[in-house]
C-alpha cells in the first residue's frame, strides 16, 4: 500500500522587507480575482469603530472587495438587537448597503447566538467553510475545539482540492507576540498538525488588540488582526517571529488572491498604509512512500 504525502510550497516577497516603498505596492484587480478584507475584535459601537469603518468603505472606492471575514469579538457587551444594530449594522451601514457580505468568527467575547444573526452569514453553525474562485475558507470555533470540530476539520481540509488556496480564520492567534495574551500554545498542539499535513495556505486570527504579521512557521503564514474596533496601544511586543506590526491606531486588512499570489496591504484607520506584501502559492506536489 502506498501513502501519499501532501508537500505545499509557499514562497513570500515581501515589498516593504525588500526596500521598496509602500506607496509602489499595488493590487492586480485581476477579473478573476478573490477580494476580501480582513477585520476583527470591531464590536464596540464606539466613534473609532465608525472610523476605521469608514476608512474601509473610502479604500474600496479603489480596491472593490466584495466580501470581509470577522474574527470574532464581534459585538462587546450586551447582544440584544439594540446591540446588534449599534455595534455592527450601523457601523457597516454604508459596506452592507453596497453589497458587502460579512462571514464571521466567534470571540470569547461573543454569544453563541451570534450564529444565527443573517449578516454574519453562519447559518447557525459555530464554524463553516465556504469558497470563493479558488479559495476555501474555514470559519473556526476556536472558543470550544473539540473533537467533533477537529475531525470536522480534517474532513474538510482532506476533502479540499489541491489547487485551492486553504485559509483558515477564528478567534485565538497560533502565534502571536503581543503582551496582553501571547499565542494560544494549547490551540497550536491541536491546529497546527492539521494544518501542515493538509496544506493550509494562511491563517487570520484576532484577539490581541494590534496587528501583526509573523514569519511562516512550518511553511505557514499567520496574520493577527484584533485593532479593527479595540486597539492595546504599545500591545505589542515584537519577537523573533515578527515580520511587521502596529500597534498605535485601529486598522483592518485587504487582500486579493490573483491565481497564485495572495497581495495584502494593512491599513488604519486614518488611511496610513503600515505592511503590505504578496505571498507566492506554489502547486502542490505529490510524493509517494512505501
Amino acid at each position: 500500500m502506498m501513502l501519499r504525502r501532501r508537500f505545499f510550497l509557499v514562497g513570500i516577497f515581501l515589498l516593504l522587507a525588500t526596500g521598496q516603498r509602500a506607496d509602489e505596492f499595488k493590487f492586480p484587480l485581476k477579473s478573476n480575482s478573490v477580494r476580501f478584507a480582513v477585520i476583527g475584535d470591531m464590536g464596540t459601537g464606539d466613534k473609532a469603530e465608525y472610523e476605521t469603518s469608514g476608512q474601509m468603505n473610502e479604500q474600496r472606492k479603489n480596491f472593490p472587495f466584495e466580501f470581509a471575514l470577522a474574527l470574532g469579538d464581534n459585538l462587546y457587551g450586551g447582544h440584544s438587537p439594540k446591540d446588534f444594530e449599534k455595534k455592527f449594522a450601523n457601523p457597516y451601514k454604508p459596506l452592507l448597503d453596497a453589497g458587502v457580505k460579512f462571514y464571521a468568527a466567534l470571540g470569547n467575547h461573543d454569544d453563541a447566538s451570534e450564529r444565527f444573526y443573517k449578516p454574519f452569514n453562519m447559518n447557525g453553525a459555530n464554524y463553516y467553510s465556504f469558497k470563493k474562485g479558488n479559495v476555501h475558507f474555514f470559519a473556526l470555533d476556536s472558543n470550544y475545539m473539540d473533537p467533533k470540530q477537529l475531525d470536522w476539520l480534517q474532513k474538510q481540509l482532506q476533502s479540499a482540492d489541491s489547487n485551492e488556496w486553504k485559509i483558515c480564520f477564528f478567534h485565538h492567534p497560533l502565534y502571536s507576540s503581543a503582551r496582553k495574551h501571547g499565542p494560544a500554545t494549547d490551540l497550536r498542539l491541536l491546529l497546527e498538525p492539521i494544518f501542515v499535513k493538509y496544506g493550509v495556505n494562511v491563517v487570520f486570527a484576532g484577539h490581541e488588540h494590534i496587528y501583526e504579521r509573523v514569519l511562516p512557521q512550518k511553511g505557514i503564514y499567520y496574520f493577527v488582526e484584533g485593532s479593527s474596533g479595540q486597539l492595546r496601544a504599545g500591545g505589542l511586543d515584537r519577537s523573533s517571529i515578527t515580520a511587521a506590526g502596529f500597534d498605535t491606531d485601529r486598522a483592518f486588512m485587504m487582500v486579493e488572491i490573483a491565481d497564485d499570489q495572495m497581495y495584502f496591504e494593512t491599513v488604519s484607520r486614518t488611511g496610513t498604509v503600515v505592511d503590505s506584501g504578496v505571498i507566492q502559492r506554489q502547486q502542490a506536489a505529490s510524493v509517494a512512500k512505501p
